[in-house]
């Protein structure tokens, strides 16, 4: 297996299995002390030190089995940290284990916690604590081995004023309890201890602490697993009406493709604005792919459920990304590409054919747009990106694992014969691989030897993918035209093109109704709007009427507001584009009362970039104003998208 090339830790000669916590919260210094207890095993002889990952952490002292222990911590990458080198008095051989506490504590330049304030919650009583540990942040929580290419199971005491969640099982307080039982919240202290007996790579290491509540959903008939949603006081009421019809259900259909879910608890919790993700399926806690409990934004809440579908993602990273993990950063889109992949057979599964279809159609967009961003730096429309050593993940950061790799797999698909060849070698593929970290190449050796072993013929189709365009390709297209059922998106079109086709016409006389759109689904408004993005800009009398009339400009679904915004700035050029861009970064700073905008990358870095070119000014003071209140990740990447690093 190749090495990650974004970790300092010495994994391939010693490697932790399990970590334990015990942890403070501090809300008024903003920080987490404590301790890290790593149980490691030597993978070979004459083992003289253990590294660790850390980066922006203050060491207090360090002990291995229990002794005091020298250490060193070496000169920060400006990427990867500073690497802690600890001494083993005696060298250790292949086998022997051994345990490491390193006693520490966070500092102000930890970028895995985002610290809120009272006012930026939605309860406005409280702080609020939440972390981002991937790809490459748990390092700045918790000296670790900060790679996928190892897996722990975890435990933890974590002492707060504040309910505490973790990517884990909550041992006590009782699950099924109050998460501040008998407690004053905000100041009595109540230690939380979690176990997560699941392994999972350091990235998937997750926790929040807020004023929030629990809501348990329906069980589910015949499943062990229980689900439910955390939130604060204020919003539990939404979110639980918004999620509770469908998230046992998605969790159900997909254990009929895949393997049982591993993980006891599914539950999901509703972040306040500043998260910068869409969502993180963690372990029983969930980010984006955190296990146990997804980390959910809250420009999910359309108070409709049309957003709802986007929870079949994040519970899909329980088994791609949670289950099978990409051996480091070069095959992110194993991750990604399949959950997508997945995702879009999950939307047939549960809605039928032409949705698939459709959600292929809306990615089209989403993926043509980042291979057109990075055509000055063509290595990052691959699928899979050698990153040099010490080189930023995040940098390469976009929609192209997600929809290059999902189309891949479909390609995939259709050249074996379809779905009835494919899901049978889907299922195996998450057995053979459950609970280990792989590379690209172990998963195409994988394929060839499934159909080998059960349909030879089959691997005549497999030699007729040209592997090395569709995971090295660049440029702005796809190595294979791919071809969606279009059902759904025919009347999204035709209204689009009776826009266009009115774009001379004046104000008085044209024939459009807010019927026009009162039966669209939320999809099919969102095609709509990227349609017409394919065309020439409209005039600003035009998009200025369209907003009004659909509601498209005032919309609390992030999603269609954001492609009206991406519509309304294309002319960089019309006297009315300033306008729009002002709206617009008032909308993802909160300034417009949105409120839930704020911080999701999704929403904010188009904004930005659309925005600053054609008022950089307006776009780097809207930032400079709000900068703190996004978070650190966030932070960087906007920075970078506006020039100003």
């Amino acid at each position: 297996m190749s090495l990650d090339p974004t970790t300092q830790a010495n994994y391939t000669q010693v490697a932790s299995e399990h970590i334990h916590f015990e942890w403070t919260v501090d809300f008024e210094r903003r920080n987490i002390a404590g301790s890290a207890t790593h149980t490691l095993i030597a993978k070979e002889d004459g083992v003289k030190e253990v590294v660790f990952d850390t980066s922006a952490l203050d060491i207090e002292k360090i002990e291995v089995n229990g002794q005091a222990a020298k250490y060193e911590l070496k000169p920060k990458h400006k990427v990867m940290g500073s690497a802690l080198h600890i001494t083993l008095s005696n060298p250790v051989e292949a086998g022997s284990k051994l345990k490491v506490t390193v006693f520490y504590k966070t500092t102000e330049g930890c970028t895995a916690l985002q610290w809120l304030d009272k006012e930026q919650t939605q309860g406005k009583k409280h702080p609020y604590l939440f972390s981002q540990c991937q790809p490459i942040y748990a390092r700045s929580l918790t000296p670790c081995q900060d790679t996928p290419s190892i897996k722990t199971t975890y435990s933890a005491k974590v002492a707060s004023v504040l309910p505490t969640l973790l990517s884990a099982v909550r041992v006590s307080p009782p699950a099924t309890g109050p998460a501040h039982a008998g407690k004053e919240i905000g100041k009595d202290v109540v230690v939380y201890e979690y176990d997560q007996p699941v392994p999972i790579p350091s990235y998937l290491i997750a926790i929040a602490a807020g004023n929030v509540v629990y809501r348990s959903f329906p069980a589910v008939e015949g499943k062990s697993w229980t689900s439910g949603i955390w939130a604060e006081p204020e919003m539990i009421d939404a979110c639980y009406w918004e999620f509770s019809e469908d998230t046992g259900r998605f969790l159900a259909k997909e254990e009929e493709i895949v393997p049982p879910y591993r993980f006891k608890v599914y539950d999901l919790l509703v972040l306040p604005p500043s998260f910068p993700y869409g969502g993180m399926a963690s372990i029983c806690v969930s980010f984006d792919e955190n296990a146990c409990l997804s980390f959910l934004t809250p420009t999910l809440l359309a108070g409709d459920r049309s957003l709802v579908d986007v929870v079949v993602h994040e519970l899909t990273h329980s088994w791609f990304g949670n289950g099978v993990t990409h051996a480091h950063a070069t095959h992110f889109w194993l991750n990604e590409g399949w959950t997508t992949y997945m995702e879009r057979l999950l939307l047939e599964k549960l809605h039928g054919p032409a949705e698939r279809g459709f959600s292929y159609l809306i990615g089209s967009k989403a993926l043509y747009d980042a291979l057109k961003l990075y055509e000055k730096q063509p290595r990052y429309q691959r699928l899979v990106i050698d990153f040099e050593p010490g080189e930023d993940p995040d940098d390469s950061y976009s929609r192209v694992p997600y929809d290059k790799g999902s189309n891949f797999l479909l390609h995939v698909e259709r050249t074996l014969g379809g779905l009835d060849v494919f899901l049978p070698y889907v299922n195996d593929y998450v057995r053979t691989f459950m609970g280990k970290s792989i590379t690209t190449q172990q998963w195409k050796d994988h394929l060839y030897a499934f159909f080998q072993n059960t349909d030879p013929e089959k691997v005549k189709a497999l030699d007729t993918i040209d592997w090395n365009a569709w995971f090295y390709g660049e440029g702005t297209e796809m190595p294979f035209k791919m071809q969606y059922d279009s059902t759904l998106a025919q009347r999204a079109w035709a209204l689009a093109e009776r826009w266009d086709k009115a774009r001379s016409t004046d104000l008085a006389s044209l024939d459009f109704q807010e019927s026009d759109v009162s039966d669209f689904s939320s999809n099919q408004k969102i095609v709509f709007l990227e349609r017409l993005q394919s065309y020439s800009p409209l005039p600003e009398t035009h998009i200025t009427l369209l907003g009004k009339l659909y509601h498209l400009s005032v919309t609390a679904n992030a999603e269609i507001r954001l492609r009206f915004y991406e519509l309304a700035l294309l002319d960089t050029r019309s006297a009315g584009a300033s306008a729009f861009a002002h709206d617009a970064l008032r909308w993802v700073v909160g300034e417009d009362g949105s409120g839930v905008i704020k911080g999701r990358m999704k929403f904010c870095r188009p904004v930005f970039r659309a925005a600053s070119a054609i008022d950089k000014g307006a776009a780097v003071r809207t930032f400079t104003q709000h900068k703190t209140e996004f978070h650190p990740i966030a932070q960087k990447l906007i920075e970078k998208d506006l020039g100003l690093v």
